[in-house]
């Protein structure tokens, strides 16, 4: 019997899910990680915590399952995306990764949009400049870390640095590179344009595949500290997005999925490359050959819930510990009994700045209309609904952009909550 192996290299932590050909799972394993905040606005992780997550968990998977190395027929690898990893000559990571949600960049990708032009940008990557986007980190650390930036001999993506640690190829695929503003979205190839006026040499980005090519195989010491069996193909897998698109079947115009995990995002499937001319969401290539996504990304969906939860609700952390269950299954249940309306008390989830659709990185996070009438759950309301009206405002922009959607299904950690559904 033959299995699949899928990474998925989070924000939180990475899962690695035992699958038979049939997509049954077969075992699964989960380890977290930490998010650096070195400044307001900036977030950042060192890419070994990824890699050890991954080999700590494949190997927990190949233990608990109990299969032969050699059944697995493959590996996947998805993961966060626009993330900013840089390598020395030797493969050394040279800094902490910058993250898709880190929002430092406000004047690099002023430079990158007078530089290009913003519309010809847009033509070219059917994206703006925008902070979470990887272009305008490698502008930020050329600049600001002049002694990092000489010694780079490879710049690549959050999950294709696992990639790299299994495999030893620097590679990476269209879905991923759609969200560095650096790819030709059209042609699914790296633009030459954008890096000769950007003055980035092609030579230190990965090499372009499709999600489905063949990028390298698991070498012999990747094998020995995972359980592996060495030259087990990997593919090319895609963005964490792209990735969930496939599994929720949007591989066809007409359906779509909202996902909330740290990020809320909006994914639908497109035949044709549909793009918005004032960048407000943005176009990327889907998983699928000859196929793209129209998506919108709200930086703090999920992430609103996780940080009123640490800070607000640690009589529900001591009551879900004491009973065995998750805390958020507890503050959706109080939520429940708050109406509709949170008893007129508004909250914007900006905490990060927000990308989509108004694209202000200095926006931050706002109760409005507080009083002394309102109490924990009134505001646990505030912030599940300010999270849904978010995502409202983005469908509001694919219709204007004519996509039509039949279907929307429910993904990620908030899918779970029957009030968020």
């Amino acid at each position: 019997m033959k299995y699949l192996l899928g990474i998925d290299l989070g924000t939180s932590g990475t899962k690695t899910v035992l699958f038979t050909q049939e997509g049954k799972p077969v075992a699964s394993a989960t380890i977290e990680y930490p998010m650096i905040q070195p400044q307001n606005g900036w977030a950042e992780q060192h890419p070994d915590d990824w890699w050890k997550a991954a080999r700590d968990t494949v190997s927990q998977v190949m233990k608990e399952s109990g299969i032969n190395s050699e059944e697995i027929a493959g590996i996947g690898i998805s993961g966060q995306m626009h993330g900013l990893v840089m390598l020395d000559i030797n493969g050394k990571v040279l800094r902490p990764a910058i993250l898709w949600c880190d929002g430092r960049t406000t004047e690099e990708c002023k430079e990158i949009t007078e530089t290009i032009g913003k519309q010809r940008l847009i033509e070219i990557n059917a994206n703006p400049a925008l902070p979470g986007f990887t272009a305008g980190k490698i502008l930020w650390v050329r600049k600001h870390e002049p002694e990092i930036w000489a010694q780079c001999a490879q710049i690549m993506l959050p999950k294709d640095y696992v990639r790299y640690k299994l495999t030893g190829v620097y590679a990476t695929e269209v879905s991923d590179a759609s969200g560095t503003n650096l790819l030709d979205v059209t042609n699914r190839c790296w633009s030459h344009e954008i890096l000769e006026k950007l003055n980035i040499d092609k030579s230190i980005l990965p090499k372009m595949y499709e999600s489905c090519d063949v990028t390298g195989y698991v070498t012999e010491e990747a094998a020995n500290v995972t359980g592996l069996n060495k030259g087990t193909i990997v593919v090319g897998g895609a963005g964490d997005n792209a990735a969930a698109a496939i599994g929720t079947g949007i591989v066809k115009s007409g359906r779509a999925f909202i996902s909330i995990g740290t990020s809320g995002v909006i994914f639908a499937h497109s035949d044709k490359v549909t793009i918005d001319p004032a960048g407000r969401v943005h176009t990327f290539c889907a998983a699928v050959p000859g196929a793209w996504t129209v998506m919108s990304c709200t930086l703090a969906a999920g992430l609103s819930l996780k940080w009123y939860r640490d800070n607000f609700c640690e009589p529900e952390i001591r009551k879900a510990e004491a009973e065995n269950v998750d805390p958020y299954y507890l503050m959706d249940k109080e939520a429940e009994k708050i109406p509709i309306g949170a008893n007129r008390l508004i909250y914007l989830p900006y905490l990060m700045g927000e990308r989509s659709p108004i694209l202000d990185e200095n926006s931050r996070g706002v109760f409005f209309g507080l009083s002394a009438i309102h109490g924990r759950y009134d505001m646990l309301r505030a912030v599940m609904e300010g999270v849904v009206y978010s995502q409202l405002n983005c469908l509001e922009v694919l219709g204007e952009m004519k996509c039509h959607l039949q279907e929307i299904i429910a993904t990620g950690g908030g899918g779970s909550s029957p009030l968020w559904r």
